[in-house]
């Protein structure tokens, strides 16, 4: 699969197989994440890596139960308002039960800090699919990145104190046996062209 397909095809895979993926697969797209751009090439984004059953079961709960507490106003954001209200109904594992979560940090107060690590999950993104493997963007631990507990937890497995969540991935089989490719139709993004000539 060349880069254009990979991106082209490139999909958010929800249901996975519990089955963990080859280290080396996992290594190949960790590796592609820390191939990013960054600003003033600074590489400060911090890949948090779990696979351990034990830890995303304990990561689950703690957010289920921060969520269920939880009361959000009608203008929230809508992914926002769906993960309160599945943790309000229970058993909600906000990993989907995947059987990698990768978690990104950076540092608090560095104006880059969400750009460069939105680049370190698009290509790990983007290599997942073209290694045969299921991802999706998961933000939750980012929304609650100032929840005393859910800082305790991440601090426990490695985030610094001087560090912001940005961002997470999960990674697996496809429930299916491959990722989700199926089309898209591209509705937004509008793209408004300044050029000197036809293009």
């Amino acid at each position: 699969m060349d880069a254009l397909e990979a991106i082209f095809t490139r999909r958010s895979t929800r249901r996975m197989k519990a089955e963990l993926p080859p280290p080396e697969l996992i290594q190949n797209i960790i590796e592609a994440g820390r191939a990013a751009p960054s600003g003033s090439n600074s590489q400060t984004t911090h890949l948090i890596v779990i696979t351990k059953s034990e830890v995303l079961s304990e990561l689950a709960a703690i957010v289920q139960d921060v969520f269920a507490a939880m009361e959000v106003g009608p203008d929230a954001y809508v992914s926002l308002k769906h993960s309160v209200s599945a943790a309000k109904k229970g058993g909600y594992v906000f990993h989907y039960g995947a059987p990698v979560l990768i978690v990104t940090a950076n540092k608090k107060g560095y104006g880059n800090a969400l750009a460069d690590s939105a680049c370190v999950l698009e290509n790990m993104m983007i290599a997942a699919n073209a290694l045969d493997l299921g991802s999706c963007w998961i933000n939750q631990l980012h929304w609650l990145d100032e929840n005393e507990n859910v800082r305790a937890y991440m601090e426990k497995l490695g985030l610094k104190e001087d560090e912001t969540i940005t961002g997470g991935l999960i990674l697996g089989y496809g429930y299916d046996g491959l990722p989700v490719r199926s089309e898209l139709k591209r509705t937004g993004n509008p793209v408004t062209y300044i050029s000197d000539g036809d293009f």
